[in-house]
Order: structure tokens, then sequence, then C-alpha cells
């Protein structure tokens, strides 16, 4: 009986250590209810009450993938990623609220965009699906899937986002301006402001 006793006794601390193990490896846990009040809080006047901003300037985010939306919260907080604004808007919160946000955004319903220039969208789906091969720019689709849907905790999601924020963030990217993403500096690079704004209007109208 003893022998029987010190067994399950033994046998328990290793399916105890096991689940500590197992929840340690997967990480902080994350509460979209939180992360909706935080976001009505510190977000919303920006970003719209769903997340699909109505300002062309401010990024729709509903649909994004949480561990990119995360990746760039704390990067704003860091100051990896430079934006004043955004910086005063992270001050206060922590990683958990991050993630929280991040979970609860992902959760939204992405609302479609849409494209305004047929000549550049015509040279921005040749860039997206083809790139530019004279001066090695790879297509927008390999890391970012045809559909725009991006990669998820890779790669951001594109799809129907305002193309006057995109326009923005790659002109940051090519002028050093933005600097958390050596890939996308090394890209934006070799485009011209013509090639930036068909890619951007092209992904604005992705589906």
């Amino acid at each position: 009986m003893k022998l029987f006793a010190a067994l399950f006794c033994s046998l328990g601390l290793v399916a105890f250590a096991h689940a500590e193990g197992q929840a340690h490896a997967q990480g902080p846990k994350v509460d979209a209810a939180a992360g909706s009040a935080k976001y009505a809080q510190v977000c919303v006047a920006c970003h719209a009450a769903d997340g699909n901003s109505t300002i062309v300037d401010n990024p729709k985010l509903a649909g994004q993938h949480p561990e990119y939306l995360a990746k760039q919260l704390k990067e704003f907080k860091a100051g990896t990623r430079a934006n004043a604004v955004m910086a005063g808007m992270v001050a206060a919160l922590d990683e958990q609220d991050m993630l929280n946000i991040a979970a609860w955004l992902s959760e939204q319903t992405a609302k479609n965009g849409y494209a305004s220039n047929a000549e550049l969208v015509r040279l921005g789906e040749r860039i997206y699906r083809g790139g530019i091969a004279d001066r090695n720019v790879p297509a927008c689709a390999g890391c970012h899937s045809p559909n725009g849907a991006g990669i998820p905790a890779q790669y951001p999601r594109l799809a129907g986002q305002h193309a006057a924020y995109t326009t923005t963030q790659l002109k940051a990217f090519r002028d050093g301006v933005r600097k958390n993403n050596a890939t996308m500096t090394m890209v934006a690079a070799k485009m011209n402001d013509k090639e930036i704004a068909a890619v951007a209007d092209y992904m604005a109208g992705l589906r």
C-alpha cells in the first residue's frame, strides 16, 4: 500500500511538473475581453470602434495577426519603431495589455478597401505578383500571400489597408525613418514613388 502511495505521489508530481512546463511554454494567457476594454480607452479614437479605421492615415487593425500587432506595440513602446503619437499611446500599456488588445483586434472582421486608380492598379499588380526583376525586388505575394492575407506570426495582413497609410510606411522604410524590419527596408529602398503608390493602391483592393 505504501509502495502504491509513493508511486501515485511520484506520478502526480511528474504530471504536475509536465503541466507546469506546458503552461510556461505556451506563454501568458490572453484575455480578449480585457483587450476590448483597454482598446476602448486607448485606441478607439484613431482606429475606430471595431478596428476598421476610417482615417486613411491611420491603419485598419481589425483582422490583423495578433503576433504582428503585439510586436508593433512593443516596438512603439521600446522606441524601435519611432512614432511620437503611438509612443504616447502605448506608454501606459504593459505586455499583457498589448497581448490582450492584439487578441481582441484579431477577432474583429476586417472591412474591404478599394483601389482608386486603374493605371496604378495594373502596375501595382505586376509588382505585387511578380516583383521588379531588374532591381531584384521580390514579389510582395511571396511573403504576404496572393490575396494579401499575410502569414500568421510572420507577415502582416495587407488586404484592404488604406493606400495612404501603406504608402507612408513604404516610404518610411525606404528613407530609413522606420527601422524595425530590415527586409522591408531593403525592398522599399529599390522602389520609386510611383511604384510604391501603385503597390499600395493595388493592396487596398485585395480581398
